[in-house]
């Protein structure tokens, strides 16, 4: 046990305060966690940070308290695995013998150096019409080389992916992937060249799991959020802390405070996980390599939480669920609270694609009942990934009465009784 893990334990066993054997989560223990995860200590949580890991012990501490077991073959509550970073040094593009400005294009690279031709390349085009997000998620995946011409008509959208994109490239260690070159051009390309000088480093990166065994060991129901934010800012005052505690300093404290919750309960029939990923934030490493792990047959539901700190635009005490309508899994959660206050629907940012857009996409594009539960009203929130998304900025009743609603919500599905259709995997988005 290292020495932070202890710290943190410490720390827990401090404020530490028991649930009931009801339906009821201790605001205080919610305020507290929420506290802790979301302090200048951890410094907004990076997950390639050292202050990560200080987050990672301290949920981990907690599920040691609840008594909960290690999942797999683990031989702690972490779950390990390395990415490799390439960070570019420089970079030489011509198309049509004409040198283009590095304003223009930005790439996905797997090695130290790369060269790129029309002889050994497949040139794809994005043309005017299509879902962008779409075609970029499938071409950065490609196991092949590939230069992908994006028709000026997406130069915004292009603009923004290219600002985040073009310093560091990420991959996990032992994934396959080509090099990707995106180029935004309305010329058409009869040949090219490109050369990529880069470095590269290795990260160990961790998720947080534990388990608690249900008769049914082969029936999985997951209950997870992401532990990692952004990390330090520029800012213009003088705090440079992204603290994150919306995203997902909340989600976490949910993780953490129905592991407790569960805890106290009888055995449950199915099996209970609970899981904090790393690295969503660059790219949902965490979920990705979380879900290598399992057969996404045994998991009958996810319940991936992700900001539910403030209240959502139609008011507190509501939580809207991603991808409602691919799966039964939101008519349960709504028919579980048709007799209390608190109310689940259907996520109201339809054209955002969100239900593919956290850690619940890789199990959910496997078949899994996997959804995303938030409250945050996305669209006007002041907050998200800056230095302002604070502890003092978070609805702590409107949050542990989510909790509660989840906990409420999840009998069903925990005890058999209810099980959620799987998502129509043919279905693209």
């Amino acid at each position: 046990m290292r020495p932070s893990f202890k710290i943190y334990f410490l720390i827990l066993v401090s404020f530490y305060v028991g649930c009931s054997d009801s339906i009821t989560v201790s605001e205080q223990d919610t305020a507290e966690i929420l506290k802790i995860l979301a302090s200048d200590d951890l410094k907004g949580r990076h997950a390639l940070s050292s202050e990560i890991t200080k987050a990672e012990d301290f949920i981990a501490a907690h599920f040691q308290s609840y008594g909960l077991e290690y999942a797999n073959d683990e031989a702690d509550y972490f779950q390990s695995f390395r990415i490799k970073e390439v960070s570019i040094l420089d970079s030489e593009l011509l198309v049509n013998g004409n040198e283009i400005d590095e304003s223009r294009y930005f790439g996905f690279f797997s090695q130290d150096d790369v060269f790129l031709s029309s002889t050994n390349t497949e040139i794809v085009y994005l043309e005017k019409g299509k879902n962008f997000r779409s075609v970029f998620n499938e071409m950065r995946s490609s196991k092949e080389d590939k230069l992908v011409i994006v028709d000026s008509e997406y130069d915004d959208i292009f603009g923004r992916y290219q600002s985040y994109y073009s310093q560091n490239n990420r991959i996990m260690e032992g994934e396959e992937r080509g090099n990707i070159l995106f180029l935004i051009s309305d010329e058409q390309v009869n040949n090219f060249s490109a050369h990529i000088t880069a470095s590269s480093k290795f990260y160990e990166l961790r998720n947080v799991v534990g388990i608690i065994k249900g008769k049914r060991t082969d029936e999985i129901v997951i209950f997870s959020a992401h532990h990692d934010h952004i990390g330090i800012r520029t800012s213009a005052n003088a705090d440079s802390i992204a603290n994150g505690a919306n995203d997902n300093a909340s989600g976490v404290t949910a993780v953490i405070q129905l592991a407790n919750y569960f805890s106290k309960q009888p055995q449950p029939e199915r099996t209970l996980m609970f899981v904090t990923f790393t690295a969503e934030e660059m790219g949902g490493f965490g979920s990705r390599f979380f879900s290598k792990k399992q057969n996404p047959d045994d998991i009958v539901a996810m319940f991936n939480i992700e900001m539910i700190g403030k209240p959502a635009v139609s008011g507190p005490n509501t939580a809207w669920i991603t991808g409602y309508d691919r799966s039964t899994f939101g008519e349960i959660l709504s028919a579980s609270t048709e007799n209390s206050e608190y109310e689940f629907y259907a996520d109201p940012y339809p054209n955002q694609g969100l239900f593919y857009r956290s850690d619940n996409a890789v199990l959910a594009r496997l078949g899994v009942p996997a959804h995303s539960i938030s409250t945050t009203p996305i669209d006007v929130d002041p907050d998200y990934h800056e230095v302002s998304d604070e502890y003092e900025t978070i609805d702590i009743s409107h949050l542990n009465n989510t909790i509660t609603a989840i906990a409420k919500a999840a009998e069903t599905i925990v005890s058999a009784k209810a099980t959620p259709t799987r998502v129509d995997t043919t279905l693209v988005d």
